[in-house]
């Protein structure tokens, strides 16, 4: 399933961040808006699954974009605790609700990824699941990230 999208090819062998490598495999068509893989040395930064609500846990948005878009500001926030940033993201999993309201929403929802974080194309997986233990949650993502020395 293609993840938001996002314009921009990433060229093999294009850092993310400062040691940080997008493996691109000779021969693959190159992915829009992820990475295949990426290979990274340095601190790492665990962000444990975030959702859409804010800071006191209120959901203020009710449609997958708007979630998708507070679920990266949390993760960002969480980021920065660590002291890292969104280009330090090697490796994010999203968590979605129904795959074909994601599909539908992909054109906003890329607009929020391009907000929130950037022209930054961490690896990426997307999963279709059956529920997510706050009711009022369209998506959770949980991502890593990669601190270079």
């Amino acid at each position: 399933m293609p993840l938001a999208p996002l314009s921009d090819e990433i060229p093999a062998g294009t850092p993310p961040a400062a040691s940080n490598r997008v493996l691109q495999p000779a021969g693959w068509a190159k992915p829009r808006g992820y990475a295949n893989g990426v290979e990274a040395r340095g601190r790492m930064v665990f962000v444990g699954g975030q959702i859409g609500w804010n800071a006191q846990c209120v959901f203020e948005a009710k449609d997958l974009a708007g979630q998708v878009r507070q679920t990266l500001a949390n993760i960002v926030a969480v980021l920065a605790e660590g002291g890292a940033g969104p280009e330090h993201i090697t490796t994010m999993t999203w968590y979605v609700l129904d795959r074909k309201a994601y599909s539908a929403a992909l054109k906003d929802i890329g607009a929020a990824y391009k907000a929130t974080i950037g022209r930054h194309f961490p690896a990426m997986a997307v999963v279709e699941v059956s529920g997510l233990v706050e009711d009022e949650a369209l998506v959770e993502i949980q991502a890593t990230a990669v601190v270079p020395d």
